[in-house]
C-alpha cells in the first residue's frame, strides 16, 4: 500500500515480501552502530521483526516505518517513517538507507515527505527525532529539515543516551 510519493521516491507499508531487503539493511554496520542490532539475521527473523514492529504500529496507529523505493525502478533503498514510542509524547521520525543510496538527497526527500504526512494527514503540530550523539550525518539531515537539538534522552532506562531533536510541523518547513 503506497503511503506517499515524492519527486523520486515511493514510500509504502512494509510487507513480508520485503524481509530479504530488511535482512540486508538491518545488518548494515552503520545501522547496527547508530540505531541498534535488531538481531535480524534471517528472512524468518525479518518477518518477526515486521510483525512486532512496523506491522503492529500500522495496526495500532495507522502509520510506522515505510519502505522507500526508487519510483523509476522500484528498487528498495531504505526505510523512513513515523513511530509512536511510549517514551515520547510526540511521534518521532526514523530513517535508514543502504550505503549506496546515501548522500544523494534520498533521506531528505523521504523524511520531508514523512513530515508533510505528519502535518497534512495526521494533523501533528510537532515531531521529534533521536540520534546517537556522534551520528553527525543524521544530525546534519535533521538540521536541514528544521529540527533543533533539545537535549539528551533515553528510549529505555538502561539504554544509551541519545540526542533529542524536535520540529514544529506547522507552517513552511524546509
Amino acid at each position: 500500500m503506497t503511503v506517499l510519493t515524492t519527486a523520486r521516491l515511493t514510500l509504502r507499508r512494509l510487507t513480508h515480501d520485503d524481509a530479504p531487503f530488511l535482512v540486508t539493511l538491518l545488518n548494515d554496520p552503520d545501522f547496527i552502530r547508530y540505531i541498534a542490532d535488531r538481531k535480524v539475521r534471517t528472512v524468518a527473523d525479518a518477518c518477526r521483526y515486521l510483525d512486532a514492529g512496523p506491522g503492529a504500529m500500522y495496526e495500532r496507529y495507522g502509520f510506522g516505518l515505510w519502505l522507500v523505493t526508487l519510483t523509476a525502478t522500484g528498487e528498495s533503498i531504505g526505510i523512513c517513517g513515523l513511530l509512536k514510542r511510549e517514551v515520547f509524547e510526540d511521534v518521532d521520525l526514523g530513517f535508514a538507507f543502504l550505503p549506496a543510496f546515501r548522500s544523494q538527497g534520498y533521506a531528505f526527500e523521504a523524511a520531508r515527505g514523512s513530515l508533510d504526512y505528519a502535518r497534512d494527514v495526521l494533523g501533528l503540530s510537532r515531531v521529534v527525532a533521536v540520534a546517537q550523539p556522534d551520528n553527525e550525518r543524521s544530525h546534519r539531515l535533521l538540521g536541514k529539515l528544521g529540527f533543533m537539538r533539545e537535549g539528551l534522552t533515553r528510549l529505555a532506562a538502561d539504554g544509551p543516551e541519545l540526542a533529542l531533536f524536535g520540529v514544529a510541523t506547522r507552517g513552511d518547513l524546509p
